[in-house]
């Protein structure tokens, strides 16, 4: 196995994800644990850094190759704040304003990625992770303009421009359907398995409501409800129909409503389905990157830049 130079590593909510990188960039090795910051407290990022490092076969104390970390890492609540750069942030040198962790002769040197935040009153909002995943977009498909998407549990519609972000918004659409679908009278209507024969029908239906008419969320909510008690609609259809509805009021209202470039949808294959679908009901066209790949081609670009 060649020698390992680098670990990137991707912190999120629920999951953490690491490679190890060669010299040229090349991946070695890759790990995953599900200890996310919401199962962590501060002193606890070291102990899953070293089990990270020996499933990749390193020695965490080696203090011979380096770690660089995006994500939830970098947060107030996890494990050394990273801060947040500011719209409008040009990505390409992201790993200049990298956060170093006090050296330890336990760990390997360890810098944080920041994220990035929009401070205009009254439109707040702030990410993290996904900036890497944008400079990853940049590096996968030089001089990209115009619109990305990267749907998931906080959903952002990000803005790109001369290679610097210049805007985005959160939508907390999958987070919004768990609640809902797990803390609302909805249960009642939800299936054991989410996935089922009528799914399909369910989220063609709802992404039509959606798209077609956002401005009435609240009440087309209750319509997953009421559709299985008076309309025999099934419990799979419910699911798939709240999940349409949910991707379509959040196209209809965050995806610009002219825009001729396509749009570079980040993320998993079954979500880029999803949006691509309600994309092109609206006219528009689309384009996918991994979600996967582009953190990883966003952590490489970064390190360029890291001091």
């Amino acid at each position: 196995m060649d020698k390992a130079s680098w670990v990137g590593i991707d912190w999120g909510t629920s999951n953490v994800r690491a490679w190890s990188f060669g010299a040229d960039g090349a991946i070695l090795a890759s790990a995953a644990l599900p200890k996310g910051m919401a199962m962590l407290a501060s002193p606890d990022y070291p102990g899953v850094l070293s089990e990270l490092l020996t499933l990749l076969r390193f020695n965490a104390a080696a203090q011979d190759f380096e770690v660089l970390v995006c994500g939830m890492a970098g947060a107030r609540a996890g494990w050394h704040e990273a801060g947040y750069l500011d719209v409008p942030a040009d990505l390409a040198p992201l790993g200049r304003s990298a956060v170093r962790i006090p050296s330890s002769p336990d760990l390997p040197r360890v810098d944080i990625l920041p994220g990035v935040a929009v401070r205009t009153p009254g439109a707040e909002d702030v990410m993290r992770g996904e900036e890497t995943q944008l400079l990853g977009l940049l590096r996968l498909h030089p001089g990209f303009e115009g619109t990305a998407c990267l749907p998931g549990t906080h959903s952002k519609w990000a803005n790109i421009s001369g290679g610097r972000l210049t805007g985005f918004a959160t939508a907390m659409t999958g987070e919004l359907f768990e609640a809902l679908s797990t803390h609302t009278v909805l249960r009642h209507s939800m299936p054991v398995e989410l996935i089922g024969e009528d799914t399909e029908a369910g989220i063609a239906d709802g992404l039509a409501a959606g798209l077609e008419r956002p401005e009435a969320l609240l009440h087309q909510l209750f319509v997953t409800r009421a559709a299985t008690l008076v309309a025999g609609k099934s419990q799979h259809w419910a699911s798939g129909y709240l999940s349409g509805l949910l991707v379509g009021t959040e196209v209809a209202t965050l995806a610009p409503a002219n825009h001729e470039a396509p749009i570079a949808v980040i993320g998993a294959p079954r979500l880029q389905r999803l949006y691509c679908s309600a994309l092109a009901k609206r006219g528009l066209q689309s384009i996918t990157i991994d979600a996967t790949e582009a953190t990883i081609a966003g952590l490489k670009a970064a390190r360029e830049h890291v001091t």
